[in-house]
């Protein structure tokens, strides 16, 4: 058992995060394979305009479940990168609608055999264990449970209530 697997809770976000990055990283890979520049970071944006012709980018930010900030930053990125365009809403001048451009409409066909292809292989790796079928419905109810708790409240009431001397 390695130290991360050892420390359980304690390391749960590291493990998160490590196994995200590997996932990812593996993501980019067959994406560059492919002779695709694309980022799985992406993706999101991507899935989302490919089933919309345009969101604000708070919609985005919603449906991503990410800040307003690091929404905007993203979409920022995809601008440069001539993906993505935005417009002024017409009926509210204080939003923008975010959309594809010819660019990014061209590189959405390119990547959704991609897309298809990961589904498919992680289809047949969550069929090789009985424990990583669980997989997506355990994060689904720990991100539920943490919608519904305040874990930090939590542990500081545990921490008050462990600091207090005997007597009182």
């Amino acid at each position: 058992m390695n130290l991360y697997q050892s420390l359980g809770h304690l390391v749960l976000g590291s493990r998160l995060r490590r196994l995200s990055e590997a996932f990812l990283s593996e993501i980019n890979k067959a994406y560059q394979t492919a002779g695709i520049d694309f980022d799985a970071s992406w993706f999101p944006v991507f899935y989302l305009l490919s089933k919309n012709d345009a969101l604000s980018i708070k919609e985005l930010s919603e449906q991503i479940e990410v800040s307003h900030p690091a929404a905007s930053q993203l979409i920022t990125n995809l601008k440069k990168k001539g993906l993505v365009g935005t417009d002024t809403c017409s009926d509210d001048g204080r939003r923008q609608l975010v959309t594809l451009t010819e660019k990014g409409r061209d590189l959405l066909k390119q990547i959704m055999p991609v897309w298809e292809a990961i589904s498919q292989s992680m289809a047949e790796l969550v069929e090789t264990d009985e424990t990583i079928k669980q997989l997506l419905p355990a994060i689904s109810a720990l991100e539920n449970a943490f919608r519904q708790t305040k874990l930090a409240d939590n542990i500081v009431q545990k921490l008050n209530t462990n600091l207090k001397p005997a007597g009182q």
